[in-house]
């Protein structure tokens, strides 16, 4: 088969790289498909006719969308923009591919949940309500993906994290190093994902044949739960920042335009049981990435 991965200069995008990268070193796991990546510069996926002739061209068979826009806050003020890539160039692709028959891999979010909802779990079915204009949008991008058709596998996922581009991880490394004190929110919870976690996930699902069928919403992110201000503990504990002193605050001692998620923690159990495929705890694949950046 032949895989377009968008974004592919992203977080995700990167990690897929990697899996393909890896796999291709390794002659048990060597993958039986064709990748190609592209970001804006080689293919502008707001433009449905480019978009039309890159799928036709290349007889792509399955497209990886990790392409977004992911600034939530800047989403506020810029949403015109943001419908465009979290939703009406997702209804570019899914038209693209289907068009050839073939499947859409779509990165979706927690923030299609908004508010607070009460402090269990979010599963695939729940109603969803977002709050801001991100999760709007991206909601929006999965309506588009519903209405077109196409045989789509739609991934939740949240607090994306990586080696690669900007992510608090990293910041968090950097601010531990140099400041005395931090002050990091308590009272926002979810659980971190490590984007190499769930770029493996989607390399196996499309090398071992595992999307015929299964097509549908599946929640994404690693084992166990945390807030902010825990997320943010380990990243100093593990990076060795022993001397700034980290407390807890409240969301509304840092002010935003957006209304973010208290309970955020995502339900994984439809993702386990029709993939079989582990998914690691949140601090074993933190360790792994802070490693990667020392």
């Amino acid at each position: 088969m032949n895989i377009l991965v968008t974004g592919a200069n992203g977080q995700l995008g990167n990690c897929i790289r990697n899996a393909v990268s890896n796999a291709t070193k390794d002659a048990r796991r060597k993958t039986k498909n064709s990748y190609l990546f592209t970001d804006v510069a080689e293919l502008d996926i707001t433009n449905a006719e480019a978009v039309k002739k890159a799928v036709k061209d290349q007889d792509i068979n399955v497209i990886v969308n990790c392409a977004a826009y992911t600034n939530v806050d800047k989403a506020e003020s810029d949403a015109d923009f943001a419908e465009l890539l979290n939703a009406k160039a997702v209804r570019n692709l899914a038209e693209a591919v289907k068009a050839n028959d073939g499947t859409l891999i779509h990165i979706s979010t927690d923030y299609v949940f908004g508010g607070s909802q009460g402090n269990t779990p979010r599963t695939e079915s729940e109603p969803t309500n977002p709050t801001g204009v991100y999760g709007v949008t991206k909601l929006h991008g999965e309506e588009q993906i519903d209405e077109s058709g196409v045989k789509a596998l739609i991934f939740r996922t949240a607090w994306l994290y990586s080696e690669y581009g900007k992510n608090f991880v990293k910041t968090m490394k950097e601010l531990t190093a140099t400041r005395p004190k931090l002050n990091v929110v308590f009272d926002q919870v979810g659980t971190p994902t490590y984007a190499q976690d769930l770029a493996d996930a989607i390399f196996d699902i499309i090398e071992n044949g595992k999307m015929e069928g299964n097509e549908g919403i599946y929640h994404y992110s690693n084992e166990g739960v945390c807030s902010w201000y825990d997320f943010t503990k380990m990243i100093a504990e593990i990076a060795g920042n022993k001397d700034c002193d980290i407390q807890p605050c409240h969301s509304d001692e840092f002010p935003s335009p957006v209304t973010r998620p208290s309970y955020s923690v995502l339900d994984k159990t439809k993702f386990k049981t029709t993939f079989q495929t582990p998914i690691p705890y949140w601090t074993d694949s933190l360790k792994h990435c802070l490693a990667n950046l020392t």
